[in-house]
């Protein structure tokens, strides 16, 4: 899917949305409300403004980092308005939740994935099993995604049977089903 974003001027701001849902597993509305201003270069870090107002910082990975760069550089046009991503389209004006929306839809499609959940959510569960996947604890997954509750983290970080069974050892002395 983010392979998928290569061929268009305007793909390299879709390109920095999906990474930013992708690995970081914000929301839409956090990546439409990013200000020049939430993000720390120096160090790396972004701010967001979640679920009930909370100021919270998560790393800025530097993928992520580098796609906002190349987009900034040679596809946002030229707004004067505090936050980060625009539309291509006039009329110019910031992004709205509805177009990160509207970006991960298109992405989808145009990488042919049929997701059960058609739009930008789709990648917070996704990172949510990515980080699993490679390692990261129940709580660790908890705090990238800014829960205040486990068991909505437990919710998006379903469990992926198929991988189970590659992995899971027969228990001694009892025999397979």
């Amino acid at each position: 899917m983010i392979s998928s974003c290569n061929g268009y001027i305007f793909e390299l701001r879709d390109r920095a949305v999906i990474l930013l849902l992708a690995r970081l597993g914000l929301r839409a509305s956090e990546v439409a409300q990013l200000k020049f201003t939430d993000i720390d270069w120096r160090n790396g870090a972004i701010t967001l403004c979640g679920k009930g107002r909370r100021q919270e910082s998560l790393p800025l990975p530097q993928e992520v980092g580098n796609a906002i760069l190349l987009y900034l550089n040679q596809g946002r046009p030229p707004l004067r308005v505090a936050e980060v991503f625009t539309t291509v389209l006039a009329p110019l004006r910031a992004l709205t939740r509805a177009g990160v929306t509207h970006i991960v839809r298109g992405a989808l499609r145009r990488a042919g994935i049929n997701a059960p959940i058609n739009g930008a959510h789709v990648l917070r569960h996704s990172a949510a099993t990515t980080m699993l996947r490679q390692g990261a604890s129940l709580a660790g997954v908890r705090a990238v995604l800014r829960h205040r509750s486990a068991r909505t983290t437990a919710h998006y970080a379903k469990v992926d049977f198929n991988l189970l069974l590659e992995i899971a050892q027969p228990w001694p002395e009892v025999s397979s089903c």
